[in-house]
């Protein structure tokens, strides 16, 4: 999978670079960001800007990472989302959790102090 890791202003930043993030990818792409968590980051950055697909499984997967950044005491947050991935995020509901920013200043500035 093409995945970077990168800090910007206190940050741990998770860099996708594949188009089409789905089902067999997930496993690197959460062992990442749970890697993160497990080192003691707890302001942790996903950027989305090259993808323009996920399905459901990788939903799920964002829901999940969520749920296990609020329970290490973190905040997560979605940089460069598409109106196509804003789009099936909003179907799922996801949005209600997920905070998500069209690029990577305003995640970055999301977080404050």
């Amino acid at each position: 999978m093409n995945l970077t890791t990168d800090r910007a202003q206190g940050v741990a930043i998770v860099r996708v670079g594949e188009t089409r993030l789905m089902y067999p990818l997930l496993a690197d792409f959460s062992g990442a960001v749970m890697g993160l968590l497990g080192s003691g980051d707890k302001k942790v950055m996903i950027d989305l800007s090259k993808v323009t697909y996920l399905d459901s499984a990788t939903i799920g997967c964002l829901m999940d990472l969520y749920r296990q950044t609020a329970a290490a005491g973190g905040e997560l947050r979605l940089a460069g989302v598409n109106k196509r991935v804003e789009t099936m995020l909003t179907m799922t509901g996801a949005h209600n959790f997920l905070k998500m920013f069209p690029d990577e200043a305003g995640a970055l500035a999301s977080f404050g102090g």
